[in-house]
């Protein structure tokens, strides 16, 4: 088996854990080391996704335990995509983080941000739902830290909301496992397909509850409505390079529903059926209701950003609730997209409430910040992306979805909520843009009428993060056809688990033809 697959938990561990017993009153020994390994992750995310590219799942037993007696790990095109995905976002995180100066405005914030990508790959990686479990709890005790960075009772008091809401969350995870685990006796997800494929149909209403469980824990992690209350007051207060980062943690809620729906309780399981339909679709078309409602109504570039962080959300959960292979490829092409304009959307906010001082983030004209057409162009060219318009790949994104639920029951209704909310957020974006980048310029102002503009933190290394942000955008539209080639496949690996089983139950690595 290859060591390369626990790369991405065993290196943010280790560390952090240097970091913070080391050089914890060092920050250029902090910089160095966290910003090194977070390359090196990058490195090795890449190399991950290429052995995953010709269909080989490769599984990594814990221990040289096999399963389902051990944990294990799984690399597979799926897992392999959003490890590279979180690698890639947290570079740019990192470098804005340390070109603005966030890094050094509290405590351990390095230590902090390599715990949290561990248990953010460790959950893509994880082969086993209780240890989905734990990696959910690594991650978001890092991100308690991090949400309080800096101090302030305003984040205090998101923080708190934040910390008790997925407390609730993670209660609810718990007793869904004791369900499944009481019904089944496994917790290995290969195990579980399984076990539940064998339950005789009149035996199946313990394990549906826990299924329904489950499914209920997923939509809190992906802030979906009526379950997405605590996203926009934490997300907003949040230090930016930190909300930037937490574009991938309400990912993670949609990739165990993708993982947990299409390999243990699949259409062929019969265990959820109706529940996408019945409750899942409409309760996403919501969220991207509210999403974009929300930013046409936010009175600062921080709450707007959370906001259009919950309407991208449903979007991609809308796609997911199609629950079929050509819809999950539109939601996959979706979910990074989403994720690099979300990221860029809020360090526009952060460059804004910097120059401008405390209050500054709120959409009201003012005199021009410095550095003010580049800010600007980082703002046109997120909003772009986030509302779906041409040419960026958040237009392709939504002509994807769209494409997908094309023939599906309630098309219509599907078309009319995308793409009248898309209006809608263009409505939001143009007018928050407008206000706060163009019409200062028609402001004059006395002495004692406004403090001066605060000085700027960071310099070039903050706007190339911010920058480095955009590239993927760009990227995925000029090569939007070799990209949807990939997650086409990944979409089908996804809905033909038999190469998945076989690997883990075998612990041999194998082909997705190899398993038909």
């Amino acid at each position: 088996m290859s060591h390369w697959i626990i790369a991405p938990v065993i290196l943010p561990a280790l560390l952090a854990a240097v970091t913070m017993l080391a050089f914890r009153h060092h920050i250029l020994l902090q910089r160095v080391f966290s910003t090194a390994g977070t390359v090196l992750l990058l490195a090795i995310a890449l190399g991950l996704a290429v052995s995953a590219a010709g269909g080989t799942v490769t599984v990594y037993d814990l221990g040289n335990w096999p399963a389902p007696f051990g944990i294990v790990l799984v690399l597979d095109r799926l897992s392999a995509l959003m490890v590279l995905l979180t690698a890639a976002l947290a570079l740019g995180v990192q470098l804005y983080a340390i070109g603005s100066g966030w890094d050094e405005r509290g405590k351990h914030f390095h230590a902090l941000f390599q715990f949290q990508l561990m248990g953010v790959c460790g959950a893509f990686l994880t082969g086993d739902a209780f240890n989905l479990f734990v990696f959910f709890e690594v991650l978001l005790i890092a991100s308690y830290g991090l949400m309080i960075h800096g101090g302030g009772p305003r984040r205090l008091r998101a923080g708190t909301q934040y910390v008790v809401y997925n407390l609730l969350g993670s209660t609810l995870f718990l007793f869904a496992l004791g369900t499944i685990y009481a019904v089944t006796g496994t917790l290995n997800m290969a195990d579980l397909a399984v076990k539940v494929g064998e339950l005789p149909a009149d035996d199946t209403a313990l394990i549906r509850v826990g299924a329904a469980l489950l499914l209920l824990v997923f939509a809190v992690k992906a802030a979906l409505l009526p379950l997405h209350f605590w996203l926009p007051e934490s997300y907003a207060n949040a230090p930016a390079p930190v909300a930037a980062l937490f574009a991938i943690m309400t990912k993670v809620g949609a990739y165990a529903i993708l993982r947990m729906y299409t390999l243990v309780f699949g259409p062929e399981a019969g265990i959820v059926a109706g529940s996408f339909d019945a409750w899942l679709m409409p309760a996403a078309l919501l969220t991207v209701a509210v999403g974009m409602i929300g930013i046409l109504g936010a009175r600062d570039l921080g709450r707007l950003t959370a906001y259009a962080a919950i309407g991208s959300m449903g979007t991609l959960l809308v796609a997911v609730a199609l629950f079929a292979p050509g819809a999950t490829t539109a939601a996959l092409y979706y979910m990074i997209h989403s994720t690099f304009a979300t990221a860029a959307l809020f360090l526009v906010a952060d460059m804004v409430m910097e120059r401008r001082g405390a209050d500054g983030v709120e959409i009201r004209a003012a005199q021009p910040i410095p550095q003010n057409g580049l800010i600007a162009s980082i703002f046109f060219i997120s909003a772009i992306a986030m509302a779906g318009m041409p040419p960026l790949s958040g237009f392709i994104g939504k002509l994807l979805v769209l494409d997908a639920a094309r023939d599906v029951p309630g098309a219509t209704t599907i078309w009319a909520v995308i793409l009248v909310t898309s209006l809608i957020a263009i409505v939001g974006l143009a007018r928050a843009g407008s206000t706060v980048f163009w019409k200062g310029y028609g402001i004059v102002t006395d002495e004692t009428d406004t403090a001066p503009a605060a000085p700027a933190r960071g310099g070039g290394l903050a706007f190339v993060a911010a920058f480095g942000l955009l590239a993927p955008l760009v990227g995925m539209t000029l090569a939007a056809g070799p990209v949807t080639a990939y997650l086409d496949a990944t979409a089908a690996q996804l809905y033909a688990p038999d190469a998945y089983l076989d690997a883990v139950l075998s612990g041999t690595p194998v082909k997705a033809e190899e398993a038909q």
